[in-house]
């Protein structure tokens, strides 16, 4: 079926839906190249900072961080490794807010996708409605198969595309949806666990000093 005839056997409710999946697609776009950028970076420039910080290279841990505040893993080290003689204590608030403050970044778009997965269907829903109001009101008992036939037959059609088209678009956003969902849960453990081992490394560092 053409597009143009597409639309025309959805009715209104396919003008919505178009908007969404435009929408729904140019943020999948935007979180996909976010995640593959952080992802590529991440794993080795914390190695590496890690590294230099057990070998009490301070300042190369800090340089390397502040080549790289474009991931959220450098700021949030940052916001520690920038205080001035911390306690442990205070060191690991530094660490947690900042992780904290990264997670809207994280997250970002979700509630968007949210609210077209949920929306999507109820838009196809409207439109089987509307569809079915159209084959009702186009039905004549005394003229089956006569002249409004026609009518029913296309409230039909809109009835079943535009609920079709609904769960199209409510299926491709939860897909990628729930994988974003999914690469933010595992991002957050990683910075679980990294920000772990820089606290460790700095209580020894501390008692040592101490």
């Amino acid at each position: 079926m053409a597009i143009n005839n597409l639309f025309q056997a959805g009715g209104v409710v396919m003008w919505p839906l178009l908007a969404f999946s435009l929408l729904a697609v140019g943020l999948i776009i935007e979180r996909v190249s976010f995640w593959v950028r952080i992802s590529g970076k991440q794993n080795r420039v914390v190695k590496e900072v890690l590294k230099l910080y057990r070998l009490d290279n301070v300042v190369g841990a800090l340089e390397t961080l502040q080549q790289h505040t474009d991931l959220p893993i450098a700021r949030i080290f940052l916001a520690a490794l920038e205080l001035e003689e911390p306690t442990p204590e205070e060191f690991r608030l530094a660490l947690e807010s900042e992780a904290q403050a990264e997670i809207p970044i994280l997250k970002r778009f979700q509630s968007i996708f949210d609210t077209i997965i949920g929306l999507a269907p109820l838009l196809g829903l409207l439109g089987t409605v509307l569809g079915l109001i159209t084959s009702f009101a186009a039905l004549d008992i005394g003229d089956v198969g006569g002249t409004k036939t026609a009518g029913v037959t296309s409230g039909i059609s809109e009835a079943l595309v535009s609920t079709a088209s609904g769960l199209v678009v409510a299926i491709f956003t939860l897909f990628f949806a729930n994988s974003f969902r999914g690469l933010y849960q595992r991002q957050i453990a990683w910075i679980q666990e990294y920000g772990g081992q820089l606290e460790l490394l700095y209580r020894r560092r501390y008692e040592r000093r101490s």
